[in-house]
């Protein structure tokens, strides 16, 4: 029973940050219909903002009220939404609206190259640490081992995160209107919905999440090239598996994957590397279109 508790935490642990990471993505899939392969260079962005945002925090004194640098990394991640998020929708994206999908991703692939050489442009090679805010918090005892509450911290924010989108989607007018554009955009727009509007405000905050993922993330690592490779692989197999366009496929599927690779590393660590390849091709056998997605129409 240990054990299994063991791998129950370590599993939503890192499916809680999945999802984090993989809901931005979806919720750029279903509004725009865009694969975006540039979100994984979006959280390193954000990432890497952070490290920057909180080591001046705490350059400049932040040391006399360090709980000041949570509020330094959601403003870090708004930044990157608000700095990003319109140039690309507005300056790129916005051409190849209901163009070949193909194309798409091949544009966005050239974003995530570009964002990759000026990352290195801004910060350079080496690696970024920023360890205070993981230390902050302390530490939790769970069954035989310690855990560090920050990881609990990033499942709060999980949760929080996923409320909030399903919220916004399900029972607010904004998000009608988002729906009514996901399910027929000339309709809306013939009924005065400002679509472009609606598009730039759907990406911009695909943007944030991606970036908001980056900086919870940036304290536990050290911040150097190449993050957003392994990060884009990981939530493109958790989307894939819940269902391209759904936010509650993102969430099942997090956790699904987060709970089979702490399995895997607890109980046969050989297999960790493809274990997550294995599930998604597993649910992919039976269910092609992923878990909560539907053949017939995209939705959220």
């Amino acid at each position: 029973m240990e054990l299994f508790a063991v791998i129950l935490v370590d599993g939503l642990i890192y499916g809680a940050w999945l999802f984090i990471v993989s809901v931005g993505l979806t919720l750029v899939f279903g509004v725009l219909n865009i694969l975006n392969l540039a979100h994984g260079s979006l959280y390193a962005v954000g990432a890497y903002t952070t490290a920057s945002a909180v080591g001046a925090y705490f350059a400049f004194g932040g040391d006399g009220f360090p709980i000041g640098s949570y509020a330094v990394m959601i403003i870090a991640a708004v930044l990157v939404a608000i700095v990003i998020g319109p140039l690309l929708e507005r300056g790129l994206l916005r051409h190849f609206y209901g163009r070949d999908e193909v194309l798409a991703v091949l544009v966005t692939y050239g974003v995530f190259l570009i964002l990759e050489d000026v990352m290195k442009l801004i910060w350079g090679v080496d690696p970024y640490f920023v360890y205070q805010p993981y230390d902050l918090l302390g530490s939790v005892e769970v069954g035989p081992l310690y855990y560090v509450s920050y990881d609990f911290l990033v499942i709060a924010v999980a949760i929080i995160v996923g409320l909030l989108v399903w919220f916004v989607i399900n029972r607010t007018r904004q998000g009608k209107v988002v729906l009514a554009v996901i399910h027929d955009r000339e309709m809306s727009q013939a009924m005065g919905v400002n679509v472009d509007r609606v598009f730039m405000a759907a990406f911009a905050a695909g943007v944030f999440l991606a970036a908001l993922g980056g900086a919870l993330t940036a304290p536990m690592i050290s911040v150097s090239p190449g993050i957003s490779v392994n990060v884009i692989i990981l939530a493109f197999a958790v989307v894939i598996i819940g269902g391209l366009g759904s936010i509650e496929g993102a969430a099942i599927g997090a956790v699904v994957v987060g709970v089979a690779r702490a399995a895997s590393v607890h109980l046969l660590p050989e297999a960790e590397l493809f274990i997550i390849y294995l599930v998604m091709a597993a649910v992919l056998v039976f269910r092609p279109e992923g878990l909560f997605q539907k053949t017939q129409a995209r939705k959220i």
